[in-house]
């Protein structure tokens, strides 16, 4: 096919779409349905409105094929391992019980049985339920779930092209099951595995589809020749079935590297790539190869990942390009937009101006159909759209939001000196031993308490104006007395307030620092019902006035024990933002580090001794690619010494990193020169502990024992257990013993619970030491 008619056969597709709903439907549901509110039968009708509504927007939009199988109650790995029966033992009596509980369960576990583990989706903020596997494993297909998803769509008069991920990023993303070596690689058990696709793929084909979209993108990161050796036997042998859809192998995130070519050269009939300028070395790799002559290349130029608008003509040129390379170019986004909100229509508190300039899902859908337009008819049937688009971006590009002189010039004087404490480690463990008198063991929590409906209601009440600030501040008064009060008769070493005046760990910062932009209906899915607003990053960052000194204060006065001062660090206020994409990310780690560099000092000239400065974010936001690893963790960890390396000697600098790998971090760890780090540990069983003490780590720090992402209440023996092992790895004068992370989503009688358990195992482990 000539380019000519490569450009005239261009078609719009997305390869996935927001779950929730506009006003988060699926999340009211599901959560009813946890209470008994909501029947199985509702739930179900919700989930079918929800994918119908979805669909007919992006047809109604232009888009001719639309996704199918992305849509979830939960999460899309954990519907993979459903789909190919990799069901842990430990839950296959509530599955074959009921299968609705039961995949739940696996999710969030029951007070009996321990859920999947959880981490980040490779560099983003969304969470996937780990899959676990061992030799004994065996797969079957269940394919219900795909095909009735695609007959809804079919039924509709709809293209569907149904989405399953892939089986080399299934297995690379899998764990040994509990109980099984942990030197087990899952990539073995790909023989077993290949047979469940194909009956998949068979059962795909035999419901009306004409494609299956197949996403691998483990294979944007560095891989092993075995790793890679295994990619091209799959698409080897899937490609040469007789009977399944057409196969469209899709990566995103990054660039492919050494997996182009196998993929290039696989008998697939098609390609979705990555084009954003993350991933920009896939354009010169693709024309390195010989292109994929005969084959269909979905081209993501739209970015799925951030708001901002596209540059209409900069994508149309790489389009072009692209013409050449392919028998077929289609236009979509750079990945799923699950990642970002639904739509930017529904935001009425941001400037008409300003608000131009951004895209949610609803307008990237509407910039790959104009562009898809553009490359199939010519760039004259979209002048207006161009000329239109030309604006908005010269628009933001001269805004004075933008650019602010003052805390650019703040930020080119930072030198090395102001990023390091004034004294070693060592010297600073002796003076805060002295000043903060705790015992062995101390405990604490990581920051957040249950937020109550009562205080949901009373920031909605405030926002409507049904009460004013006065008496807002009241019931924030309230809750952080009681919080106290609880802490101290559940006998806690080092105490919160509970961030009773905050929506948000990011956004509430945010909200008061210049330079930001908070959205009110611009919801995106961390886990399962977890929604979180991500603010947007739109200039350069100052704060004011103080954030969190007057709240933080007024706990500490209501109690003799230290109270933590609790900021959000530079590096999550960016990794959970929409982050400007006109300048580097560590320019803007940088001045955001000044700002809050600013609050940890009014902090401790206020009295607080100790300060956490949480960084869950930095592990998720490690780039894929091992070789642009060590310029990241440069300024992200500079960043961190920049924000806490004011302080005396004597005041306790913590963080808090959560639902991440940490082995291959370790190092960065260290160079943060935190006097105390709190990690989630205890789904992993404490296997976070033993790589501190492998890397040798000189620190204090609480791997957790308590997971508080579960609704189940652990026990005191339980977590005296989990802290044994602890200090299998770390020496008892530097283990604190907390939760794995914010208790902000729990609530208060599991809380108060699973911490009096908490305590009680400290109490018990403490008395079992020789130096007790």
């Amino acid at each position: 096919m000539t380019s000519k008619s490569a450009a005239a056969a261009a078609r719009a597709t997305v390869y996935g779409y927001p779950r929730q709903g506009q006003n988060r439907e699926l999340k009211k549901a599901v959560e009813g349905y946890w209470k008994g509110r909501v029947t199985a039968d509702a739930l179900r009708a919700t989930a079918t409105d929800l994918r119908r509504r979805n669909w007919q927007q992006l047809a109604e939009a232009g888009i001719h094929e639309v996704p199918t199988g992305d849509f979830s109650y939960y999460d899309h790995v954990l519907d993979t391992s459903v789909m190919v029966g990799a069901i842990p033992e430990r839950h296959r009596a509530a599955v074959d019980a009921d299968a609705l509980d039961g995949y739940f369960a696996m999710a969030r576990g029951t007070q009996e049985v321990a859920p999947l583990e959880m981490t980040k989706w490779f560099d983003t903020n969304y969470h996937y339920l780990v899959p676990e596997l061992g030799p004994d494993t065996v797969f079957s297909a269940n394919s219900a779930k795909q095909v009735a998803e695609l007959k809804e769509a079919l039924a509709l008069g709809l293209t569907g092209r149904p989405v399953l991920v892939g089986p080399v990023t299934y297995l690379l993303l899998a764990k040994p099951a509990p109980g099984v070596p942990a030197d087990f690689e899952p990539l073995t058990l790909l023989d077993r595995l290949l047979p469940v696709y194909a009956e998949v793929l068979a059962d795909l084909r035999a419901a009306g589809t004409e494609w299956v979209q197949l996403d691998e993108p483990a294979l944007v990161q560095d891989r092993t020749p075995a790793e890679l050796n295994a990619a091209e036997r799959v698409y080897r042998e899937l490609g040469a079935l007789e009977d399944r859809p057409k196969l469209l192998v899709a990566s995103y995130f990054d660039r492919l590297g050494d997996a182009l070519p196998i993929l290039a050269k696989a008998p697939v009939e098609g390609l979705a790539l990555d084009f954003t300028e993350s991933a920009g070395a896939n354009l010169e790799a693709l024309a390195a190869v010989g292109g994929l002559p005969g084959k269909r290349l979905v081209a993501g130029v739209v970015d799925g990942r951030n708001i901002w608008i596209n540059d209409l003509q900069k994508s149309l040129s790489t389009l072009g390009t692209l013409l050449g390379l392919a028998d077929r170019v289609d236009v979509a986004a750079s990945c799923s937009l699950l990642h970002v909100p639904l739509d930017a229509a529904a935001e009425r508190d941001i400037e008409p101006q300003i608000l131009r300039w951004l895209a949610f899902a609803r307008q990237k859908t509407a910039e790959i159909v104009t562009l898809a337009k553009g490359l199939a008819q010519g760039t004259d049937t979209i002048a207006a759209e161009l000329a239109a688009n030309r604006a908005d971006l010269a628009s933001r590009a001269n805004s004075p939001i933008t650019h602010d002189p003052a805390v650019r010039a703040r930020a080119e004087a930072v030198t090395d000196a102001d990023a390091r404490r004034s004294q070693p480690y060592a010297e600073r463990a002796a003076a805060q031993r002295a000043h903060l008198g705790l015992p062995l063991l101390p405990t604490t929590t990581i920051g957040s308490f249950p937020q109550t409906g009562e205080l949901r209601t009373a920031r909605a009440d405030l926002r409507a104006g049904r009460i004013d600030t006065a008496g807002y501040e009241e019931r924030v008064k309230a809750e952080i007395q009681e919080v106290i009060a609880f802490q101290e008769k559940a006998g806690l070493d080092v105490l919160v307030h509970g961030e009773a005046e905050r929506n948000d760990m990011v956004q509430y910062f945010a909200e008061q620092l210049t330079g930001y932009l908070a959205t009110q209906h611009g919801w995106v899915q961390s886990y399962g019902t977890r929604y979180v607003r991500p603010p947007v990053l739109a200039g350069d960052i100052s704060r004011p006035e103080p954030i969190t000194v007057r709240w933080t204060t007024y706990a500490q006065s209501l109690t003799d024990r230290s109270v933590k001062g609790m900021l959000t660090g530079p590096v999550t206020m960016l990794a959970w933002s929409f982050v400007r994409d006109d300048q580097p990310l560590g320019d803007t780690a940088r001045q955001i580090a000044l700002a809050l560099r600013d609050e940890v000092g009014d902090l401790e000239a206020a009295g607080t001794s100790v300060i956490q400065v949480d960084e869950p974010a930095l592990r998720e936001t490690l780039p894929l690619r091992a070789a642009d690893r060590a310029a990241y963790l440069a300024w992200a960890t500079e960043a961190f010494r920049l924000t806490t390396a004011g302080v005396r000697p004597d005041t306790q600098i913590h963080t808090h990193m959560c639902y991440a790998e940490f082995g291959d971090i370790v190092q960065a760890i260290d160079d943060l020169d935190a006097d105390v780090i709190s990690l989630e540990a205890a789904r992993s069983h404490m296997q976070v502990a033993r790589e501190l003490a492998a890397h040798g780590y000189p620190r204090e720090a609480g791997p957790g024992v308590y997971d508080i992402h579960s609704p189940r209440v652990p026990s005191a023996e339980e977590a005296a257990e989990l802290l044994r092992t602890g200090l299998k790895a770390i020496p008892a004068e530097r283990l604190w013993v907390n939760p794995d992370c914010g208790l902000k989503t729990r609530g208060w009688p599991e809380t108060r619970a699973s911490l009096e358990n908490l305590v009680a195992a400290a109490r018990t482990v403490r008395s079992e030491l020789p130096t007790a």
